[in-house]
């Protein structure tokens, strides 16, 4: 049986096993402590009967008039966790933490492009490519702003594709 709860400061320390996966982004421990400290509902992490780390979401709000939305900073699952459900319920939250809470039009997230698996599991949670961003990760891979629209937004305007790709500089928030 899986556990979800908040995440916790001295979780850093044993979530190797999800993090270390090439296509999961990874941060220095204060930008991690910045998502804690700023957006603790948004952050958290899943655990096995064990205590082994099977995966977290990070996330948080920003925006402005129907721009105000939730965003998934990070989403990951363990690879021996895989295919149990866990991302759908991880986003199910931050998605509710996002109506709720929040009151956003929309949820979005940053995918690379060449992540197809990611991209169609994002597809089948209702997300929708938006526009794309070149050059937006690291290693100069573009990326896709996926959205998927929540009820204050009942004409779904946020999911709206945008015709041209942009760059990260372009980005709003």
């Amino acid at each position: 049986m899986t556990t979800t709860r908040a995440f916790r400061c001295e979780d850093l320390f044993k979530f190797n096993n999800v993090n270390l996966d090439p296509l999961t982004e990874t941060y220095n421990c204060s930008f991690y402590y910045q998502y804690l400290a700023t957006w603790p509902e948004y952050f958290l992490i899943q655990e096995s009967p064990s205590g082994r780390t099977m995966g977290y979401i990070m996330g948080k709000s920003e925006g402005k008039g129907e721009l105000w939305h939730g965003h998934v900073t990070a989403v990951t699952v363990a690879p021996e966790f895989r295919r149990l459900g866990l991302a759908r319920q991880l986003m199910d939250q931050l998605e509710d933490t996002s109506m709720n809470l929040y009151n956003a039009y929309f949820v979005d997230l940053f995918v690379r492009i060449s992540n197809a698996l990611a991209i169609s599991m994002y597809r089948q949670f209702g997300y929708e490519v938006y526009r794309q961003v070149l050059g937006y990760y690291s290693s100069e891979e573009d990326a896709y702003d996926m959205r998927k629209s929540l009820p204050r937004d009942p004409e779904r305007r946020a999911m709206t594709p945008l015709k041209h790709p942009v760059r990260p500089e372009d980005l709003e928030w």
